[in-house]
């Protein structure tokens, strides 16, 4: 029997520790708002980040020298100068909105799905879907090819 009440809270808050010590770390693993983020997916975002800005210098800085961009469709652009005049569209006002709601990777391939949004210059808006593929080098986007197909509904949320 335990004599000291001091002793007794000091022994349940150390249970209570060891017991979060051994059952936090799995449910954080599984918790992507809490889960370690790669380098690569971490470039990923701050490139996706200076788009919705139109930040050229932060996109550009996430890129290799020798980067290549391909829109299946659209164009394919080799190097930062090529890439950066492809940053802004003249057809469009602004700075898109854009919402990654996946991101997954292996190896050096991060994936990032999602939806933006673009106001045009003729008053109307560009609502698409797109599937990012990132081919990594280095912590840099070395390719990427981009996947895009405008929707006349609402983008997903």
């Amino acid at each position: 029997m335990i004599k000291n009440r001091n002793t007794l809270v000091l022994m349940l808050v150390a249970a209570a520790i060891c017991c979060l010590a051994v059952i936090a770390p799995p449910i954080a693993a599984q918790n992507p708002q809490t889960a370690a983020i790669s380098a690569n997916k971490l470039t990923v975002q701050k490139y996706m980040d200076g788009f919705t800005k139109s930040d050229h210098a932060a996109i550009l800085a996430c890129l290799t020298d020798d980067v290549e961009w391909f829109i299946p469709g659209a164009f394919r652009v080799v190097g930062k100068a090529e890439f950066d005049k492809q940053i802004e569209n003249e057809g469009f006002v602004g700075s898109p909105t854009i919402k990654v709601t996946r991101m997954t990777e292996e190896h050096n391939v991060v994936v990032a799905e999602g939806s933006v949004r673009s106001a045009r210059k003729d008053g109307g808006v560009l609502s698409a879907v797109f599937c990012d593929v990132f081919e990594m080098q280095g912590g840099k986007i070395k390719r990427l090819t981009s996947y895009l197909m405008e929707t006349k509904e609402e983008t997903p949320k």
